[in-house]
């Protein structure tokens, strides 16, 4: 049975005056269900309190918009509080605790893409919330919560019943933890400030997240990629030969993808643009031109340590195959063999527009 991988928009789950939470569905997506990947949104207004929860899900969080703060509890540990902005990449694995807020006047934005393995439900994140309308509190009697936390019932009734929202609410003149700058060391990586793994003149520009440059994210389990194209330029048709899912989300920009599958058949030619989410499965190859505004993704890979095999470009695996062999592949001669292999010898990953 084919599968549908035309690139998807999230959709809002719930929200208020503080923000929203948007998630991709895998009744739209039908690949996040079956490459058990989970993929969301939180957006924060001014004020904006992500209440604290965790998630049955290991995820790469990625901040696309505006200034904001994250705590995290690491388990049997102390709270972290971070200052985050746009670029930042964290990893969160399994048991994390997390609250984010925005105490800035710009939008703060963030992206979750996560292994949904082990959730509850496959292509979906589920988020535990510790209070609140939906909170852990709420299930439990008044009796077992005064008895856990040794609180007369009147005070448990207070704690229970007075936070009304849900999932996120707007805070008013709430006293929360100032970020600290050295929670930032070891947590966090920002790929737009990061060293360049590949840099190309007119081509694009790469910044890989693996367990050097962050070690949490092999707890996590996945690897993550920023890539900026620019103006016309084409990344080249590659596959990940480590059997890894590539999930991509569209940062800013606009551009077309081809992706081919088995036996030679392009599934997908489409125009992708900015909050667009689509998935490459296993194996499969796909390249991207930009249009002339250029074209930036963010993307996980399903390892943390991702190996690409790209099939042109000065490193194209067919470069590396010998002469009679292209030419037996092909069913050509020699001159077109060599015609075929003068090409691409200075370009690798990303090819510049033509002159």
């Amino acid at each position: 049975m084919e599968i549908d991988l035309t690139p998807r928009l999230a959709k809002q789950v719930y929200g208020g005056d503080g923000g929203s939470y948007s998630a991709w569905s895998p009744s739209e997506l039908p690949m996040l269900r079956e490459g058990d990947i989970g993929a969301a949104k939180l957006s924060l207004e001014k004020d904006g309190f992500a209440l604290p929860n965790y998630s049955d899900s290991a995820r790469v969080a990625y901040v696309l918009q505006g200034n904001g703060v994250v705590g995290i509890v690491l388990p049997e540990k102390e709270e972290k509080v971070l200052p985050v902005k746009k670029g930042d990449a964290l990893a969160l694995p399994f048991g994390v605790i997390t609250w984010w807020h925005n105490k800035e006047d710009t939008e703060f934005v963030v992206l979750f893409l996560g292994d949904t393995k082990t959730a509850h439900k496959r292509g979906e994140f589920t988020d535990m919330y510790l209070n609140g309308s939906n909170g852990i509190f709420t299930g439990f009697s008044t009796e077992f919560v005064s008895r856990a936390w040794d609180l007369e019932e009147s005070v448990v009734k207070t704690l229970v019943g007075n936070q009304t929202g849900k999932g996120i609410v707007k805070l008013g003149g709430a006293n929360l933890p100032e970020p600290n700058k050295e929670h930032r060391d070891g947590m966090t990586l920002n790929c737009e400030e990061a060293p360049l793994d590949v840099d190309i003149e007119g081509g694009g520009r790469v910044v890989v997240l693996n367990t050097k440059n962050l070690p949490l994210v092999g707890e996590v389990g996945l690897g993550a990629d920023l890539v900026r194209l620019d103006g016309s330029a084409m990344c080249s048709p590659g596959f990940s030969c480590d059997s890894a899912l590539q999930v991509t989300y569209i940062v800013r920009g606009s551009g077309r993808v081809q992706v081919v599958g088995v036996d030679g058949k392009r599934i997908l030619e489409t125009t992708v643009t900015a909050g667009n989410l689509f998935i490459v499965p296993r194996f499969f190859v796909v390249s991207k031109i930009a249009d002339p505004e250029g074209l930036e993704w963010f993307s996980i890979i399903t390892t943390p340590n991702p190996i690409f095999t790209h099939l042109a470009g000065s490193i194209g695996a067919w470069k590396a195959l010998s002469p009679q062999v292209l030419e037996a592949s092909f069913n050509v001669d020699s001159d077109t063999e060599k015609l075929f292999r003068s090409k691409r010898t200075a370009d690798a990953i990303f090819f510049p527009p033509p002159k």
